[in-house]
């Protein structure tokens, strides 16, 4: 391995980005400087995710390049039209890399591309095969398709259980509880920093503090004071800050929490004692 960083002060809360996508150009040539930002900001774990299998070979040299990263992989439903299809055994294939830690994201988006909903519906349905195969976590990204997305969970659950979290969970009260009934867990982003989303933190207000993760989504959907400019892991506290007063705890409580939620989900990475 290289890029080991040094890591935050003891006093400093350990967080986990439960999602990012440092493979993206947003990043290119400063993917060590980023990364050990977030390790000093107290991000002592990060996840980043492939959206496209053409983009595995880049995705996974990241995570053996830095010794705070791991990955996942899958089709993300806006590239279902135009990419090949995935199999379940391409997914269970990569599983065998040691930092390899769940599936996707996968999922249905109809608000921009709902001509292909019915091949996201297969897709997605390959996915949940191949966590349920693997043992690993099913990673979900969910627009504008609220129903589809619960039936086909719970449809998926009935034909034997898998784990699973709501990326980027920014969906209606019925999704969240659906999917919360099935054990999975939601994850905040940014979004939920912002200033008008009130309702979104109503929803996660309302679920238990051990089904919550943290992420980022960088280079996307920056919180405040950085919305509007590119995301990074580092910034992943002022979101769990936001969640911590979600919660009414301090941020290292909420810290900790989440990063007990997160080993429980990715248990993968829980055990990983490093080495590729």
């Amino acid at each position: 391995m290289s890029d080991r960083v040094t890591p935050s002060s003891d006093a400093t809360p350990q967080l986990v980005d439960s999602h990012c996508h440092l493979d993206f150009p947003d990043f290119e040539g400063e993917l060590g400087d980023v990364v050990a930002r977030a390790v000093e900001a107290g991000v002592s774990r990060m996840v980043t995710i492939c959206t496209k299998m053409g983009n595995v070979p880049q995705v996974r040299s990241i995570a053996e390049s830095h010794a705070p990263v791991f990955w996942a992989a899958g089709l993300h439903p806006m590239s279902v039209a135009d990419q090949p299809p995935v199999t379940v055994e391409d997914l269970v294939a990569l599983a065998a890399h040691p930092k390899f830690v769940g599936i996707g994201e996968t999922g249905l988006d109809y608000h921009y591309t709902a001509d292909s909903a019915e091949a996201q519906k297969d897709s997605l349905r390959i996915h949940i095969d191949a966590a349920r195969e693997t043992g690993l976590p099913l990673i979900i990204h969910a627009r504008a398709a609220d129903e589809d997305m619960a039936q086909i969970l719970r449809e998926g659950y009935a034909n034997g259980p898998y784990s699973c979290v709501m990326h980027c969970f920014s969906s209606s009260a019925e999704l969240a509880r659906a999917a919360l009934d099935l054990g999975f867990y939601l994850s905040m982003s940014g979004i939920a920093a912002f200033p008008k989303s009130g309702e979104l933190r109503a929803i996660f207000a309302e679920a238990s503090l051990d089904r919550i993760l943290v992420e980022t989504d960088s280079p996307y959907l920056a919180p405040p004071p950085h919305r509007g400019r590119r995301n990074e892991p580092s910034y992943t506290a002022l979101t769990a800050q936001v969640g911590a007063d979600i919660f009414g705890i301090s941020l290292a409580e909420f810290a900790a929490a989440t990063s007990a939620n997160f080993d429980r989900l990715f248990s993968k990475a829980a055990q990983w004692q490093g080495g590729v």
